[in-house]
């Protein structure tokens, strides 16, 4: 029982350790090539899988960030012409936020670069053990999402 906690124990810590080097990869090869950040990549790939848009607050929960967060990320897509932002009938306070067609263009680019830094970063890992270690850290997931639930 012990050498299995262990085992677990260092995998997590290298989880950890591959996750920080990936996002920091990441983090720079937005910043270089697109001029752009990961929390504005990451508001994008939220908003483009909700065509319809958003309230501030659904954003806020599907990106599990406060309200605060987002808001200067919004102001920026919006400057730049990616989002809109238009208010909520029936309620003065609320707005949704939506991708434009210039802005999926953008996150297009933008999550096909994505997609190629990836495909690099991981060259080294078989699919089969790609498929496996997904598989393997959705059930930790869904462990804890279980738990959440169940308090």
């Amino acid at each position: 029982m012990a050498e299995t906690s262990k085992d677990r124990l260092r995998l997590w810590l290298r989880v950890l350790k591959a996750t920080r080097a990936v996002e920091s990869e990441i983090r720079e090869n937005l910043r270089r090539d697109f001029s752009t950040t990961l929390p504005r990549f990451d508001v994008m790939a939220a908003l483009v899988q909700h065509e319809d848009g958003l309230k501030m607050s659904q954003l806020s929960g599907v990106l599990k960030v406060s309200n605060g967060n987002v808001t200067g990320i919004i102001e920026r897509l919006v400057e730049d012409g990616h989002v809109q932002r238009e208010p909520v009938p029936g309620d003065r306070r609320a707005s949704l936020v939506r991708m434009t067609e210039q802005g999926r263009a953008e996150f297009a680019r933008q999550a096909e670069a994505h997609e190629a830094w990836i495909d690099k970063m991981f060259a080294d890992v078989p699919p089969e053990a790609a498929q496996t270690m997904a598989e393997a850290l959705d059930a930790v997931a869904r462990r804890l999402e279980n738990k959440d639930e169940s308090r």
